[in-house]
């Protein structure tokens, strides 16, 4: 049975075109993804599909070779039409897939488990999802590590996305300012001489009335040898005024750095569980307010804690909270466990965060991705690591203004 087409198709399409991430190369992020939804549920395939006009197109795969196949017999055009898991325990006994030619064969799909990819604009890109040649069903920790694994793939699509933006809002700003630069010199020089000229000739003519035609010739001459200097001027002010940020910057806004945190905790615990990694949550004490965009930061807090639970032997531990350093700040400890083994964190954050991040690849990009939008928060990233402790991430934000308005009002009272 061949899905119906989703309400809102093309708006649909076009945010998985935005995204920019068909045919695009493997990496290292999403494959980690498919391979611990797979170790996680127990099935030999694991797919990160998008769902195209036509075709489904997997961006990471596990168990199989193939790279797209036919919309018309995709399970997971039927899971985009939901909100939450579409788990087929037996397909042969499914009216909408037992007729299916990846059904109906020796070895074929028996069990489909499929989470939608929905962005943070709600629309359902495609699916993290598992397949096995037999039937089966999946628990409750199971489907809750599914449905949190697809979030991660969600927020790394959507975190590549703003880092290229912020590139070219970088790139904007540093044509602005040289924009800025040329109309200094243009205002300042070339022009400065016939303005004051046609300044002084129209303030003789308001108080006496009278026409003088010597002036008149020569602010005649004058603004007809610099018309092209106007017209300069004009230009560049108008590109100043579309020199924006575009829409896909950050929507920055007051909010509070705890309650962002304590979501990344809930959004990464799922996932930590499979793995029998204890998050200790710390992030539970006094609001912090911060500026900041709580929709990617919360991605980037969510990421930051999904590589440490990644990175981290099972029976772990991991270590979250919020506190006043310098400013308002994110500690993330990966600790040492008992038995003298060590988190492997450490590297991948030093590579992907610290050691020229822009330059990243491999397993270490999505850190990098997330840098950036950290930079662009304006927030400092100190790491350590010493035996014993194991791995310290701690992320500092500058205060907010109203919150240093209040600390300064608070120490005048005093």
């Amino acid at each position: 049975m061949q899905a119906h087409t989703p309400d809102n198709e093309i708006d649909r399409l076009s945010a998985l075109y935005a995204l920019d991430i068909l045919d695009s190369a493997p990496e290292q992020d999403f494959d980690d993804i498919v391979q611990l939804a797979s170790n996680v549920c127990g099935t030999p395939m694991s797919l990160v599909t998008l769902v195209d006009t036509d075709r489904q197109w997997f961006k990471a795969r596990v168990g199989t070779d193939l790279t797209e196949t036919s919309r018309d017999l995709s399970f997971c055009a039927h899971a985009i039409l939901g909100r939450d898991l579409l788990v087929v325990p037996d397909a042969t006994k499914d009216a909408r897939f037992a007729d299916n030619p990846s059904v109906d064969m020796d070895g074929g799909i028996r069990f489909y488990a499929g989470a939608p990819l929905v962005t943070t604009d709600g629309f359902a890109l495609g699916t993290l999802c598992v397949i096995d040649n037999s039937p089966r069903s999946l628990d409750i920790e199971q489907l809750q590590a599914l449905r949190a694994l697809a979030r991660q793939v969600t927020s790394q699509m959507e975190l590549r996305r703003h880092a290229i933006a912020l590139a070219n809002t970088t790139a904007r700003l540093q044509e602005l300012e040289r924009r800025k630069d040329d109309l200094a010199w243009l205002v300042g020089g070339d022009l400065r001489a016939p303005l004051r000229l046609i300044s002084g000739y129209l303030e003789k003519l308001g108080t006496t009335g009278r026409h003088d035609a010597e002036m008149a010739e020569l602010v005649g001459r004058a603004t007809a040898g610099h018309i092209r200097g106007f017209l300069d001027l004009l230009h560049h002010l108008n590109s100043m005024a579309d020199a924006g940020f575009g829409s896909e910057s950050l929507h920055m806004r007051e909010c509070d750095l705890t309650r962002v945190t304590q979501r990344a905790v809930e959004a990464v615990r799922p996932i930590a569980a499979t793995k029998h990694i204890w998050i200790l949550n710390q992030a539970g004490g006094p609001a912090l307010p911060i500026i900041a965009d709580p929709v990617r930061l919360e991605q980037v807090l969510t990421h930051l804690l999904f590589a440490a639970v990644k990175y981290t032997h099972p029976g772990g531990r991991v270590r979250v909270g919020t506190e006043i350093e310098s400013g308002p700040t994110v500690r993330l400890d990966d600790m040492d466990m008992p038995d003298g083994l060590r988190p492997e964190l450490f590297p991948h954050l030093y590579y992907g965060t610290i050691a020229n991040p822009s330059d990243a690849a491999g397993p270490d990009r999505g850190l990098a991705v997330a840098k950036k939008i950290l930079d662009a928060h304006h927030a400092t990233v100190a790491l350590s690591d010493r035996p014993g402790d194991g791995t310290s991430l701690h992320v500092v934000f500058p205060f907010a203004q109203s919150q240093v308005h209040d600390q300064f009002s608070e120490l005048v009272a005093a």
